[in-house]
């Protein structure tokens, strides 16, 4: 996994695309087993993901609990962080960091990540959707970004989804920072355009191309980061 340091200033936006990996390779947790994709996206992405946003001893929560973001949090000296509920009320508890006490707890989260759609939220209902990352939004410490993995299938308008999320996201307080396009199989070795053999069926799934592809939608916190955090 990249080792990427990061300053503490606010990151620019990545490059764009999250292409398939042309190597075999994959990294493993501390028992030698490979790490699973994180919903499509390999280990190494989710761990430049985190390089990118967070900075060492930050705690990076996954609302999904997946074992490739702690691996990756682990990895990268973050915090993995645990979203514990109290009445109706959530609150963040990260754990040590290599037996140290954990510094500006109080803060919150320098990342949190969540999958969309999700079984308690009406990912079609705006306002829903707005409550659902307010909540998220609490758990961030001032500079941190909330990244939400989009997982619909064919059945549902990407670019409608995804301008839904931006909407309720920005309406919570949130300022978009970025989309990232994660590609979930290999582009072709050859330009279609020039390729003088015929094109093969793309997959259909209910009469729809199967997607290609998953949406990262990247949103930064508008409370500043005081000096001393």
């Amino acid at each position: 996994m990249p080792q990427t340091q990061t300053p503490h200033t606010r990151p620019p936006a990545p490059v764009a695309l999250l292409l398939t990996p042309t190597h075999t390779r994959r990294p493993t947790n501390p028992a030698g087993r490979p790490l699973p994709d994180w919903y499509g996206i390999h280990p190494d992405h989710v761990a430049h993901l985190l390089a990118r946003y967070t900075r060492h001893g930050d705690t990076v929560l996954d609302l999904d609990g997946h074992p490739t973001v702690t691996a990756a949090a682990e990895h990268l000296h973050r915090r993995p962080g645990l979203a514990v509920t109290n009445g109706e009320h959530t609150h963040l508890q990260p754990e040590t960091l290599d037996g140290h006490p954990t510094r500006n707890t109080r803060h919150g989260a320098g990342l949190v990540l969540a999958t969309l759609p999700r079984l308690n939220i009406d990912s079609r209902d705006p306002n829903d959707l707005s409550q659902a990352i307010g909540a998220w939004q609490t758990l961030l410490r001032p500079g941190g970004f909330l990244l939400v993995l989009l997982t619909t299938g064919p059945q549902v308008n990407a670019l409608w989804h995804r301008s839904v999320v931006i909407a309720a996201a920005r309406t919570a307080g949130l300022l978009y920072h970025q989309h990232i396009p994660a590609l979930l199989v290999p582009l072709p070795k050859v330009e279609p355009l020039t390729d003088t053999r015929p094109a093969p069926r793309p997959p259909l799934h209910a009469g729809r191309h199967v997607r290609a592809h998953r949406d990262l939608l990247v949103f930064a916190s508008m409370t500043p980061e005081a000096a001393n955090v």
